[in-house]
């Protein structure tokens, strides 16, 4: 006999929107719900398995036991299977043991919508609802204003499996993180931290990429209370919390959603469009409406239940495109005849609409690597709706220029130049990301040519330009000390070089770039727009030089940059200016504190010289492999 009681969460109302692909906060009633009934404390289950002819929670409280706990099947054809079992509370760990209509296939299977799951390599989900009272107010209440797309946005990429370990190099705890990580990005001018995947994943080496729990932050630092401890201490230090937010694929592990009752339930069931050969993993089926309803629920779910200010969308170009990464024959077109992923597209503009519309202080920031047109333009202009897009090609660009020795750099400025031909058609972030520092590929210093002094000189003028550059900046953790060696998932940062004059140089660089990028209007208020930016010179090849003007609302804040890419010091260097008056320097990468030679920083007045177009003009110093600031 079951000892299930039938109960349910769900009104009619609920059943059709879910049917229609509409309920977007799913997360409130699918899963597991401690409630009490009737007097009686217990859980609430429900799980969608329209393929099965029955479903039974199994668990430590049954022995993993089949039968024993059966769930009622819905009558209104919706595939949901509920029921409420007595004296079931918070931490009961659990599955769901799925007999398939399908040729009797059985399959056991952690809850999709769990909001806690076992530390891996285990994979039970836990029965979980803690309290958490937040504390940030004061950022919640500013934060669209904080997190407008003209204000600062320089962000830390962390992965926190590697961010820093204990002695014994084990995990830090999300308590600790609290403390250690919200000092850190706070002293280094971060005005936001993006963690790549926390939501709970099987395998370390996939990085996170790989989803099962995409309701749980990762057991492996914690539970999901202190989790919230830690957007609420960052939240505190006003520091903005992005998430990665992987939509585009999910492992075909036993207990995770691929064919989960016996059927291509999540998955696309052709494998032309539900496999993906690159990563060994299956494609979320878009068309569906409850799948549709299923990520657009878990997207709302971390900016409603965990603060979350901002999500980036991983992998978008692997979404949009049917023949990506597949030759010819292993595709099929659309409607049209043409490769783009119509149900996936449409997906998109959904997600970004509920998000802005819900949530009006929040960003959604697409990692999209081709030329796919209007994807950070509103969905009513025809756009996908995110409010930016990683400057994929700029990154390409301008670290293939950086590779190359100095004297052969006259030859490659267009490299260096080009992304201005259409950095504002898009609201374009600036990356340099964990994926370019793994694989062989080196990190950001070791790309870099020449002896230590030009290593270290050419990765501060990298710095520089990209802190001047039109648009919002991402960095990786360890690109701001220099990190000598290649990311390793499994091992700390190495913060001992820190000790290092050259490395603590680097750090010092970026406080002041953060400082500066957050102190001078310039840079941020017209960073998305061709108002913004104005070339004094972008022709001097011979000498690898750029000139150029950064542009606010008002004309007093605008700021002068000249950056020389060789090592050779371009001493009266005399560009075209548009104002008469003196010239204050405010920075110079070249400066002793970030390991510099120390040029001179004097104020420099404009003499009535035409030159570069403009009636005035000023001689400057630029130093070797050196970028200067002048206001």
């Amino acid at each position: 006999m079951s000892k299930v009681i039938v109960h349910s969460l769900f009104s009619e109302f609920d059943i059709n929107l879910f049917k229609a692909g509409k309920h977007f906060k799913l997360y409130e009633k699918l899963g597991s719900h401690p409630i009490e009934l009737n007097g009686v404390k217990g859980t609430y289950f429900a799980v969608w398995a329209p393929t099965a002819n029955s479903v039974s929670v199994v668990g430590d409280f049954n022995g993993w036991r089949d039968k024993e706990h059966q769930l009622n099947v819905r009558w209104d054809a919706s595939g949901i299977w509920e029921g409420f079992i007595p004296e079931l509370g918070q931490g009961t760990l659990y599955k769901y043991y799925i007999h398939s209509n399908n040729f009797g296939i059985a399959t056991e299977k952690a809850d999709p919508f769990a909001k806690y799951c076992e530390h891996p390599p285990k994979t039970a989900s836990v029965v979980w609802d803690g309290e958490y009272s937040w504390k940030d107010k004061k950022w919640m209440d500013t934060r669209e204003e904080k997190n407008a797309l003209d204000k600062p946005y320089s962000v830390y990429e962390v992965h926190l499996g590697s961010w820093k370990r204990n002695a014994n190099n084990e995990f830090l705890t999300y308590g600790e993180f609290a403390v250690d990580l919200v000092k850190y990005v706070k002293e280094m001018g971060f005005t936001h931290v993006e963690f790549m995947p926390i939501m709970e994943f099987p395998y370390d080496p996939s990085w996170g990429y790989q989803l099962t729990g995409y309701f749980a932050p990762t057991s492996r630092f914690g539970n999901p209370e202190e989790f919230k401890l830690l957007v609420d201490k960052l939240h505190q230090a006003g520091i903005g919390v992005i998430l990665d937010w992987v939509p585009s694929h999910f492992p075909e592990d036993a207990h995770g959603l691929g064919f989960f009752d016996g059927s291509h339930l999540y998955e696309h069931p052709d494998r032309r469009r539900g496999y993906h050969p690159d990563w060994k993993s299956l494609i979320f089926n878009y068309g569906r409406n409850e799948v549709r309803a299923f990520l657009i629920s878990n997207a709302l779910f971390w900016l409603d239940q965990y603060h979350v200010d901002g999500l980036r969308v991983d992998a978008v170009a692997s979404m949009l495109y049917l023949d990506y990464s597949r030759e010819e024959g292993e595709w099929e077109p659309n409607i049209y005849g043409k490769n783009e992923n119509l149900e996936a597209i449409s997906l998109i503009r959904e997600l970004n609409e509920t998000v802005y519309g819900n949530f009006p202080g929040v960003q959604t920031i697409a990692e999209e690597s081709t030329s796919f047109s209007m994807v950070s333009k509103p969905v009513n202009m025809g756009g996908l709706g995110f409010g930016m897009k990683w400057m994929m090609g700029w990154m390409h660009d301008i670290l293939e220029y950086f590779k190359k020795e100095p004297i052969y750099r006259k030859h490659h400025q267009n490299d260096l130049t080009f992304s201005m031909t259409y950095a504002f058609t898009e609201n374009f972030m600036l990356p340099f990301s964990h994926d370019e520092v793994v694989y062989g590929k080196q990190s950001l210093l070791y790309k870099m040519p020449g002896d230590e002094w030009q290593k270290f000189a050419n990765l501060r003028l990298l710095y520089g330009y990209m802190f001047t550059h039109p648009g919002a900046n991402i960095i990786f953790m360890g690109g701001e000390f220099g990190q000598s060696s290649e990311w390793n998932y499994n091992q700390s940062l190495d913060w001992h070089l820190t000790q290092y004059d050259l490395h603590s140089g680097i750090q010092e660089l970026i406080k002041d770039l953060n400082a500066i990028y957050k102190t001078y209007p310039a840079l941020y208020e017209k960073q998305f727009s061709h108002e913004g930016f104005q070339w004094i010179d972008y022709g001097d090849a011979e000498n690898s030089v750029l000139t150029y003007i950064r542009k606010g609302h008002n004309a007093k804040d605008d700021l002068i940059i000249a950056a020389n890419f060789t090592p050779v010091p371009r001493d009266n260097y005399r560009i075209g200016v548009p104002k008469t008056g003196a010239l204050k320097q405010i920075f110079t990468s070249d400066a002793k504190k970030y390991g510099g030679s120390g040029s001179r920083k004097s104020p420099v007045t404009t003499e009535k010289k035409p030159w570069h177009g403009f009636d005035d003009s000023i001689e400057i110093t630029i130093p070797p492999l050196g970028i200067v600031i002048f206001q």
